[in-house]
């Protein structure tokens, strides 16, 4: 058993907060309530005084590279990072070597991460080889416990197939996530075409390459009824097509990355491939208007893409190393800095798109706080400051090391025990 005393909860699925303890009980939480008293003697209490308690967070978009990169990372790191972050619930994407395009693949990747200490789910392909040709056997990668269908990294461009992959995963009531980059409009991706590009002397990503395939499976998804997720929002253009299509159907969802929240393609130039990602950093206008998704509903979730690469690779030139960067354990001190200390959303707001949406989207039992439900809890100091300089992830490619943010998580509960907790 474990007692959480006087911290200041939220749960932003149902709204309420306050002062409150919580009890657990092996993996689910016992009791909510003021005054509660440690009911023996081998129960742990925790003082959460100064603490704000909030529900584990849940992250749909991570890349942890196993099987295939290890040097970047694995799933034992990967779910080090996750919950030295905050995050308890995680979903891989598939884009690994060989890809989770079967069942044996899926397997390896759900069995080590279930040796981790926070629960690593895992994507399987849309297609066989992530070549875009010829759809997975869906119905088959579900029944071996696949939490939905991407194939993140490569842009989808038979849109007969997606459409067919949509009404397939719609059948199942299952989330299909897409990567939206037209290959044939972009000479060098993962720095914007504007004053970046310029910069480094390339043709770069236009806009364009994102808002034409955004606005095709938005189409097909409202046709179909899938229940589709446009992930790392980009581009103004985007974040209004997803407006217009939220209106119109309640399965639309959109991702904003903190990097896209925060940056623009001035980070490009000043970070170089440490500031590379696709879809690229693009301009203020764009930075604005995600956040004025975040703040409407537009874009209901935040993701982090978590993107690790070895410091060797990113030392590459410009044109030659891979875009990326890593993620988890910056992204909610970049929300609390950025959106909520800014003014633009409520703490509440702010956990509810890094929880209770994401889980929903995956249909899963995460992301809130209530008696019976799970003990994925994580305390944070919402006032403290730091600035990373180190991570418990293998990599370390990420502008933001050194910068000065606020909110810090202290420690990790996940199914009731710790899983990180943050050195004195």
């Amino acid at each position: 058993m474990l007692l959480i005393k006087n911290g200041y909860m939220i749960d932003p699925k149902s709204g309420r907060e306050g002062k409150f303890d919580i009890l657990t009980e092996g993996e689910k939480i016992l009791r909510i309530g003021k005054g509660l008293e440690r009911p023996e003697e081998g129960c742990e209490v925790i003082d959460a005084e100064g603490l704000l308690v909030a529900p584990g967070l849940v992250d749909v978009h991570v890349h942890f590279r196993d099987p295939g990169f290890p040097l970047k990372e694995d799933i034992v790191t990967g779910a080090a990072a996750a919950a030295a972050g905050g995050f308890t619930t995680v979903v891989m994407m598939a884009n690994t070597k060989p890809p989770i395009d079967n069942r044996e693949t899926l397997a390896y990747v759900l069995e080590k991460g279930y040796g981790t200490d926070i629960h690593v789910l895992s994507c399987a392909n849309v297609t066989k080889g992530m070549r875009g040709k010829e759809l997975t056997p869906v119905e088959e990668l579900a029944e071996a416990g696949a939490a939905g269908f991407t194939d993140d990294g490569v842009p989808l461009l038979d849109g007969n197939l997606v459409r067919e992959a949509m009404e397939r995963a719609a059948g199942l009531d299952m989330p299909v996530s897409f990567h939206e980059e037209d290959p044939g409009l972009i000479d060098n991706n993962g720095i914007n075409r504007g004053k970046a590009s310029g910069f480094f002397g390339i043709g770069g990503s236009p806009r364009e390459a994102e808002i034409r395939l955004v606005e095709r499976d938005l189409q097909l998804a409202l046709e179909t009824g899938a229940n589709i997720n446009i992930q790392h929002i980009s581009a103004r253009e985007s974040v209004e097509l997803v407006r217009q299509a939220r209106a119109r159907g309640s399965n639309i969802h959109a991702e904003a990355t903190p990097h896209h929240f925060t940056l623009t393609e001035e980070a490009a130039i000043q970070y170089g491939t440490l500031a590379k990602m696709n879809p690229p950093l693009r301009e203020e206008e764009d930075r604005l208007a995600i956040i004025r998704g975040l703040v409407d509903g537009t874009i209901d979730i935040i993701a982090t893409d978590h993107a690790p690469h070895t410091a060797e690779e990113k030392e590459k030139p410009i044109t030659e190393a891979p875009s990326g960067i890593i993620g988890l354990e910056t992204a909610l001190s970049l929300g609390i800095t950025r959106l909520v200390e800014a003014g633009y959303l409520t703490m509440r707001r702010l956990l509810r798109l890094m929880s209770t949406n994401p889980a929903n989207l995956y249909h899963l039992d995460a992301g809130y706080l209530a008696e019976g439900g799970p003990a994925d809890i994580i305390l944070i100091d919402t006032a403290a400051e730091y600035a990373p300089e180190s991570y418990a992830s293998r990599s370390a490619n990420t502008p933001f090391t050194g910068w000065r943010l606020r909110g810090k998580v202290v420690r990790t509960i996940c199914a009731g025990r710790t899983a990180y907790e943050e050195a004195p």
